[in-house]
């Protein structure tokens, strides 16, 4: 490679740069390389050579037309111009100085102690050689493994939240796409698809429930295109849902309604759906009619959940994925969607019951079924419980990551505005303080 291609390392002003960090850390593709052209003297056309893309397509990229969300191409993005993978969500690069060889300058050397340290394991090029030297032969069982494995994150994200959880997530993720690239029966290759489905849509979620929406959707969408190999409908149908779900929260209900419409039309095209997968479709439906205001529409989807949920039979072959959704689940649901029409009253007693019978260790769900209780008796004038309610949720919401659920909370207070000088009113807001400190640059306490 002559020397004038070869990949060399960003001006560390630019890496270090505010704008360029925000940039890489949504993932903004138009940004980034609007400022590695302005910043770093980088044009498009080298933009292209180094990053593997048409001269054509980073143009469109740079004239906002086109944004580059998919891992791979993201990838090549980092590797091409040299960006930290930290910067853009990704593990280390190959090429990256390993942590145990950087020092300071001026730095005095320090006293090594004798137990061994996280400085003294392999670098990761020492990890991908031994990858290649690792037997790949794998078998029912090791898919099992690695299910096992999801399932558990799934309950370490119920208990605590994703964010501590998310490396180990993607970690196992780009390990299952790589032995993806290899070939084997199509049993096992098949399950494989499956499984890195699984996990790209565990780390949507875990961006989602962080408020990163735009990384939670290019991970969703590489779950989409795993699942598209192997023809997983009904898993397809559970992508969009969440896609769906997370359009509410942008305030983008037409959008949340078409990605529910389309999960809906994938669980009723695929074989052997179940009852339940179709009533937590039916739910989250109603939710997007709620969030566009349309009544008899939201009425109409929560008839349909619930008399989906009413065929559900023991022995219907449910995928693991949908399991959480139980009766509580189903209850609490209904009483959001009303809450999210206005229907207070209907929603109080429904939310308020399924709280009562939802696991102790759901310390997430807890949290945020407690904000809609609080919501709903605020709406009703109950200042006195909705705070005591409010309370109870800021106690769930302090043990688990979730800036979803901290964000609710700050809503609520904000909410208290008339009433910011009650009693009741004060003692919230200074657990919340205490509790919940402010993010950066929150107005909020």
């Amino acid at each position: 490679m002559p020397d004038a291609d070869r990949p060399q390392e960003l001006p560390a002003r630019l890496l270090t740069d505010p704008e360029m960090i925000n940039a890489c850390r949504v993932r903004d593709s138009s940004r980034v390389f609007r400022l590695v052209k302005i910043k770093a003297g980088i044009y498009p056309s080298m933009i292209a050579r180094r990053c593997n893309l048409t001269p054509s397509r980073v143009g469109e990229v740079i004239a906002g037309r086109r944004q580059l969300q998919h891992i791979d191409v993201i990838e090549r993005i980092a590797d091409g111009l040299r960006i930290p993978g930290h910067m853009l969500g990704l593990a280390r690069r190959p090429w990256e100085t390993p942590q145990a060889l950087v020092v300071t300058e001026r730095q005095a050397p320090e006293e090594q102690p004798e137990t061994e340290t996280a400085a003294s394991l392999p670098g990761p090029d020492v990890d991908s050689i031994l990858a290649l030297a690792t037997p790949t032969n794998l078998s029912a069982a090791t898919l099992e493994a690695f299910r096992a494995s999801i399932e558990d994150y799934w309950r370490r994200d119920d208990q605590h939240g994703g964010e501590a959880l998310r490396p180990a997530i993607v970690g196992q993720l780009r390990h299952v796409v790589g032995l993806l690239k290899e070939s084997r029966p199509p049993s096992i290759q098949n399950g494989l698809y499956g499984i890195a489905a699984e996990l790209a849509r565990l780390t949507g979620w875990t961006y989602f429930d962080a408020r990163q929406y735009n990384q939670a959707r290019a991970y969703f969408t590489e779950a989409l295109q795993l699942t598209k190999e192997i023809d997983d409908r009904e898993f397809m149908a559970n992508v969009l849902a969440c896609m769906s779900l997370q359009a509410t929260y942008q305030d983008k209900p037409a959008d949340s309604l078409a990605l529910v419409t389309a999960a809906q039309d994938q669980a009723r095209s695929a074989l052997g759906t179940t009852p339940r997968v179709l009533s937590m479709l039916s739910m989250r439906e109603a939710f997007a009619h709620a969030t566009l205001g349309n009544q008899t529409s939201t009425h109409r989807s929560i008839g349909e959940a619930h008399r989906h949920f009413e065929q559900i039979q023991a022995s219907d072959p449910d995928p693991s994925w949908v399991s959480y959704f139980d009766e509580p689940k189903l209850i609490v649901d209904t009483g959001i969607a009303h809450g999210r029409l206005g229907e207070a009253a209907t929603a109080e007693p429904l939310i308020a019951d399924a709280l009562r019978r939802e696991a102790s260790t759901n310390q997430r769900g807890r949290a945020f079924h407690a904000f809609w209780l609080a919501r709903t008796q605020l709406d009703q004038g109950k200042l006195d419980q909705a705070c005591h309610t409010a309370t109870q949720a800021l106690r769930a919401a302090s043990v688990v990551s979730s800036e979803r659920v901290s964000g609710h909370l700050r809503e609520f207070y904000d909410q208290l505005a008339p009433h910011r000088q009650e009693p009741v009113a004060l003692a919230f807001e200074a657990r919340l303080r205490e509790l919940l400190p402010p993010v950066s640059g929150s107005l909020h306490p």
